[in-house]
């Protein structure tokens, strides 16, 4: 097994097969170079928990692409995030981080969730049919992101494209030349933007979330400009692809179990516990990568210093030694379903709320407005080409 295996036209369509063959082969196998790969929930829930496993994002890179490559700007944008620190740098900058994008200004929110996602069903109208991707899911959390940023709705669409490419550097398999080409462009691209919104922000503070971070300290720390530029890309492009990923990930779902989704037209209540089955089935994050600082007991296995593990989450939330029929949707797992698609321990993900609020008004909207809709060639969908993020390229509805 190698980082190709993670990359065939038939993984990218339906992971979960390969996922049972990991699962099946054994706790933690070798990927790479120092480099092992484990698919069960028990390692991965304690390997996220445990604090001798912690981030050498650069390192990851190098194991990748080759010692040079940390040096390109898409990698040494990411490594300025708060998701690729340890602490107690990491500790800094979260704290600071949660002061700014907390419970309170979350809820604010719902509002404009509720109002934009209004809004893009009243462009769709009456229409006889429509990509949910492109029309829904994709604009939906980009438009509230923008929002919470308080930068024009109208840069969005171009932010998104750029987010789009610098994402897929989070990827499990290498990108080819052309790949990693664009997607040092929109690092800087985005660099450059965001920039621009702090100075502006500096100048003339607002009630939006970069002004925020602008002017958060705690205990006398503050931000520096290119930690608040990195971070704020960091929340584009988590809270533009993840969401809109998962919102089609789970139409699909529900689609293909049309029990499921009759239940849920029939008791709206059920959100939550749906919205958490849906992302524990069938996540937008498939991946988080840990590396063992020190050296770490799992298993029966000795983790050296500078291992890397590639922790494939959406196979640990199909794990039948966690999950009865695994391979199923039920809702009545409960809301406090032991899923990972969140990810765990010190980084867990900073907008989960934001997330799951997004992911329930988009279902319950969706199914408010077209009662009856149906999927148009569910079996022949076209999935992105990502072994870390996993999404349709487009759901075509008939309403």
């Amino acid at each position: 097994m190698n980082f190709a295996t993670f990359s065939s036209p038939a993984f990218f369509t339906d992971p979960y097969p390969m996922y049972k063959k990991l699962r099946e082969a054994g706790p933690l196998l070798p990927v790479g170079t120092n480099a092992l790969v484990t698919g069960r929930f028990e390692i991965v829930d304690a390997l996220l928990r445990d604090r001798r496993m912690g981030k050498t994002y650069l390192q990851s890179v190098r194991a990748r692409y080759g010692e040079g490559a940390a040096e390109q700007p898409v990698f040494q944008a990411l490594s300025r995030t708060s998701l690729m620190m340890n602490p107690p740098a990491h500790t800094k900058l979260r704290t600071l981080l949660m002061k700014a994008f907390n419970a309170k200004q979350i809820e604010k929110q719902r509002e404009i969730v509720e109002a934009t996602s209004r809004d893009l069903l009243d462009r769709i109208g009456a229409a006889a049919q429509f990509d949910l991707v492109s029309e829904y899911a994709m604009p939906l959390p980009v438009e509230i992101m923008c929002h919470l940023l308080d930068i024009p709705s109208a840069h969005g669409t171009d932010l998104g494209v750029a987010a789009s490419r610098l994402v897929s550097a989070f990827d499990l398999a290498p990108l080819d030349e052309t790949a990693l080409a664009g997607a040092n462009e929109a690092a800087l691209t985005l660099e450059c933007y965001f920039r621009t919104v702090i100075e502006q922000r500096r100048a003339q503070p607002g009630d939006d979330i970069v002004s925020s971070l602008v002017n958060v300290e705690d205990d006398g720390a503050t931000l520096s400009d290119e930690e608040i530029v990195s971070n704020v890309i960091l929340l584009f492009i988590a809270g533009h692809e993840t969401t809109s990923n998962m919102i089609g990930n789970a139409m699909v779902a529900l689609l293909r179990q049309p029990a499921r989704l009759e239940a849920l037209r029939r008791e709206p209540a059920a959100i939550r516990m749906a919205v958490a089955e849906c992302m524990r089935f069938d996540g937008s994050v498939q991946m988080v990568v840990r590396t063992a600082l020190e050296e770490v007991a799992i298993q029966d296995m000795t983790l050296n210093p500078g291992t890397i593990v590639f922790m494939l989450t959406g196979a640990a939330n199909r794990d039948p030694a966690v999950f009865s029929h695994p391979d199923e949707l039920h809702f009545d797992r409960g809301s406090n379903v032991p899923s990972l698609a969140f990810g765990g321990g010190i980084h867990y993900c900073l907008g989960a709320r934001l997330a799951m609020l997004e992911m329930e008004v988009a279902l319950l909207d969706l199914l408010a407005r077209f009662p009856r809709m149906q999927p148009e060639n569910l079996d022949q969908l076209n999935w992105h080409r990502r072994n870390n993020l996993r999404g349709v390229q487009s759901l075509r509805i008939h309403t």
